[in-house]
């Protein structure tokens, strides 16, 4: 039996749009580390690292890097992998499913909250439809999360993506 998810507006964060490009590529770019960590981060921030390890339990790793050379180590754990339907990941989780520790709070702009994404992609129009949702803990999180620029961050990473399958970078 699945699990069914369930929104919540005052937890949950989510976009959807229409791409005029192959789901098969965007699933690549989403799941082989030397094609996502070009375009994971919005420019003129990096994404310096990465490790897949594509199934349920399995890490989702990777290094993000500020435009001052800060580094920004992200941690988590496959939930559920459909090939070229869905991924959910989450933070709240190490590889293997061992809980993770809670991170502290801070005043900067680190994650330090704990939160579960899903990317879910299905045909449309010859192209791809596109939903990422990330569901959080407590409100807190998630207004933490949208006043870092959830929908504007990921999208601009998601412009990234496509334009490298446009541009022939992703086959």
């Amino acid at each position: 039996m699945k699990p069914i998810y369930q929104s919540n507006a005052k937890l949950d964060l989510t976009f959807t749009r229409d791409l005029d490009v192959p789901r098969s590529l965007v699933w690549r770019a989403w799941t082989e580390p030397k094609l996502l960590m070009p375009w994971f981060c919005p420019l003129p921030w990096k994404t310096i690292d990465c490790e897949i390890d594509l199934r349920p339990g399995g890490i989702f790793r990777t290094t993000m890097q500020s435009p001052e050379g800060q580094e920004f180590p992200n941690l988590g754990c496959y939930l559920e992998v459909t090939t070229n339907e869905k991924l959910v990941w989450t933070n709240a989780m190490l590889p293997g499913y061992r809980p993770a520790c809670v991170p502290e709070t801070s005043d900067t702009d680190d994650l330090g909250f704990m939160f579960t994404a899903m990317i879910e992609l299905c045909d449309h129009a010859g192209g791809t439809r596109y939903t990422a949702t990330v569901i959080h803990a407590d409100e807190a999180g998630c207004q933490k999360h949208a006043a870092m620029g959830f929908e504007a961050g990921w999208g601009m990473a998601l412009d990234q993506l496509v334009a490298r399958i446009k541009n022939g970078e992703i086959k």
